[in-house]
């Protein structure tokens, strides 16, 4: 490496400026090599005295500067390819520690468990309904809906600050539910080269999502997950099949509007997806029409055909009625067993958190009782972090009580 002191060329002085790093940088070097020409300041090295203002020393000196940045170009990346290999070889023998979704933590050896083996047993009952919601459903946006009207709390593990690592509880976002879903942990498999980092011209670091097949490393079964590995290739598939831009040519989702057959009708001539088109007839009623017109726009040509609506739609109806047999009423209230016991699942996650906050109220009510009341500063804030338990305990409460009221409206056997 260089160490390359600038002198002033008149007072000769024994101050020097070091001046190597710089020379890691082409830009940089080049730019000392100009100042130094315009000052006329030396530069001297272990192997002379140089200076910049003429044509030999200056070229010299760049192709010194030049090797000194790919020397040091080439120890970072030996320095970085051997860190990488070293994260690599950690992540093959699974002893590399890669964050988690929440229902899965770390024990003292680092050995990656369930929810279900930690003593918290609303996380672990949460996480169930979560996936078994989803299951249901096919959506996520459909399984926050359904947690937002059962007034259901999700669990978040803090990752910093003072309460690091302990669980604090909020609504269900739909992020949560997509990380939970794509995220391979969760069904009992280490993967590590998930994503990529990389750096842009403004110096932002952006990070992107590497494809399954170019995975690093896939470690099947290295510990419990919360769901098999089958069902999580089930719930990647049906998210690809919920997004309208990455759903296969012939599973293209629904989108809104009255029309019956909409993301699923396609062209008898060409064999594209026919698009809906609604209209008003009478003012007030809306009737949607099937058009393909993708590869008119494309061309700038009359759509490829045009159907109404109206009429296919009630034929389509009709024909679904036709199909509805005994058989299958009979599989709709079978059914309505399965709701019961979804709604009883629902109902046990309402009862955990009211005993939740009724802990939580009785820790702050030891701890309002068990300050000095001359300390009023003390003692007013932990009266007031009481009154906050309080009032969470009474929402809780509410709101088991409402859904028991709303759950026993069930279906009777005369009914079914």
């Amino acid at each position: 490496m260089l160490r390359l002191p600038a002198y002033s060329l008149p007072d000769l002085r024994n101050d020097a400026l070091e001046v190597s790093r710089l020379a890691r940088n082409s830009s940089d070097w080049r730019r000392l090599l100009e100042m130094c020409a315009l000052t006329r300041t030396l530069i001297l090295d272990e192997d002379g005295l140089y200076d910049p203002a003429t044509f030999n020393d200056r070229l010299l000196l760049g192709l010194k500067g030049t090797m000194s940045e790919a020397e040091s170009e080439a120890e970072l990346y030996v320095i970085r390819a051997r860190l990488h290999g070293g994260i690599v070889s950690k992540a093959r023998r699974g002893v590399l520690k890669l964050p988690l979704p929440i229902g899965l933590c770390y024990t003292d050896d680092d050995r990656i468990v369930l929810a279900l083996l930690d003593p918290h047993l609303q996380v672990q009952t949460t996480i169930r309904a979560v996936f078994a919601t989803c299951a249901q459903t096919g959506s996520a946006c459909a399984t926050v809906r359904q947690f937002r009207q059962q007034q259901l709390a999700f669990p978040h593990r803090l990752r910093g600050g003072g309460h690091k690592g302990e669980v604090a509880w909020g609504t269900l976002q739909h992020h949560d539910v997509l990380r939970l879903l794509h995220h391979p942990a969760s069904a009992g498999t280490s993967v590590f080269g998930r994503t990529h980092t990389a750096k842009t011209a403004d110096g932002k670091i952006h990070i992107h999502a590497v494809p399954r097949d170019e995975w690093l490393v896939v470690r099947y079964d290295s510990h419990d997950g919360s769901i098999p590995w089958q069902e999580y290739e089930r719930n990647q598939e049906q998210l690809a099949m919920n997004s309208h831009a990455y759903a296969p040519k012939r599973l293209a989702p629904p989108r809104e509007g009255p029309a019956l057959l909409q993301g699923l009708i396609l062209c008898g001539q060409c064999g594209e997806r026919m698009t809906v088109r609604s209209h008003q007839r009478g003012g007030r009623r809306i009737v949607p029409d099937y058009v393909c017109q993708r590869a008119g726009i494309a061309q700038a040509q009359a759509p490829c055909q045009r159907i109404p609506g109206a009429a296919l739609d009630r034929a389509v109806a009709d024909l679904l009625l036709k199909r509805v047999t005994p058989e299958a009423l009979a599989l709709v209230v079978a059914l309505q067993g399965e709701l019961v016991q979804r709604t009883e699942e629902a109902q046990r996650l309402r009862h955990l958190q009211v005993e939740r906050a009724q802990y939580e109220a009785d820790v702050a009510q030891r701890r309002s009782l068990r300050v000095d009341p001359d300390n009023r500063l003390v003692a007013q804030v932990l009266e007031a972090e009481w009154n906050a338990k309080l009032r969470e305990l009474a929402a809780a409460q509410e709101a088991e009580a409402h859904f028991r009221h709303t759950d026993a409206q069930t279906v009777s056997p005369q009914d079914q």
